[in-house]
């Protein structure tokens, strides 16, 4: 398993300079590109990403994206309008699919967006990211365009925690990447198996469930494995991510989220508690707080009528 892991890497794991944007462009052709942001309370930096991706990647001189759109998942503060202002299309998470009640979550969003979109690629970005960089959609999207047996690709880069390099992803560390090399070897080499930035071919994310919560990235990955196998994964290298940092308790939860995702996919009876018990310590001691752990997975968009009504049409 090791050396087709390290077979893997060599074949599939790229620098974003390995793919000049004039080469991506050039292949693009008819191909349409969205790119996705799922929203919540990112008014700090949601319209700089805006911004950016407008500026450099939708000009005329240089048409690589067709569409961009911001889920804005319930925000109580200014980001709907921040990212409208920016130039980018919002929607409200409430607003697609109104006939299925909406959950929190992450995933639940990611799911709603292949509704609002069109692109025959669909790239993730999450709306946190600070010093935002153009190379982090052109990083993940130049693979597809580039390279027809390419069907997901996920960024990598170094994630420092505070001044610190290479501390950042503590749930990666201590939960996921265990998780993958312990049952899933075959995607050992992925550097940030939970980031957020990724593409992906729409002929694939139409065919795969998604964990409503923060399980998504884990189980999309792993499905994305086995529905289209190791060769059709891919990762490129775009240097730096700096975004907002959780505390431990909610780090916790999601450690909790991921695990319940592995443990569905690893079999399909029996689930663990979905209840996570964590403890504060207040004025009278430690007071346990116990959280729901998100149990519930959308099914493959292309299963959902209205989707299938809209692609006939």
């Amino acid at each position: 398993m090791l050396e087709e892991v390290e077979r893997w890497l060599a074949r599939r794991s790229w620098s974003v300079a390995d793919r000049p944007l004039e080469r991506i462009l050039a292949a693009k052709r008819s191909t349409r590109v969205s790119v996705v942001l799922p929203a919540l309370n990112e008014e700090a930096t949601v319209g700089d990403i805006v911004a950016v991706i407008r500026r450099e990647l939708m000009s005329e001189s240089v048409p690589l994206v067709d569409e961009l759109v911001v889920i804005d998942s319930g925000s109580t503060d200014r980001t709907a309008e921040v990212a409208a202002a920016a130039g980018a299309r919002v929607v409200a998470r409430d607003a697609i699919l109104p006939r299925i009640p909406a959950v929190p979550g992450k995933g639940e969003v990611l799911w709603r967006s292949l509704m609002v979109t069109s692109g025959d690629v669909v790239c993730f970005v999450d709306a946190d990211l600070r010093d935002f960089s153009a190379d982090f959609v052109t990083g993940i999207v130049g693979p597809l365009l580039t390279d027809p047996d390419v069907d997901f690709v996920k960024a990598m880069y170094d994630r420092p925690f505070g001044d610190t390099p290479g501390q950042g992803g503590r749930v990666t560390e201590l939960v996921a990447r265990p998780l993958l090399n312990l049952h899933w070897p075959q995607l050992a080499g992925f550097v940030q198996p939970l980031g957020g930035e990724y593409a992906a071919r729409r002929s694939l994310l139409e065919r795969l469930p998604f964990p409503v919560g923060y399980g998504v990235e884990l189980g999309l990955l792993v499905d994305a494995l086995h529905t289209v196998g190791l060769d059709a994964l891919a990762q490129v290298d775009v240097g730096v991510r700096k975004h907002r940092h959780q505390d431990g308790q909610a780090l916790g939860r999601m450690a909790a989220a991921i695990y319940r995702t592995a443990q569905l996919r690893l079999s399909r009876g029996h689930l663990v508690r979905p209840r996570l018990t964590q403890f504060e310590r207040g004025e009278a001691g430690f007071t346990p707080r116990t959280y729901a752990v998100d149990t519930e997975e959308r099914p493959p968009m292309a299963e959902i009528t209205e989707y299938a009504r809209r692609r006939v049409a």
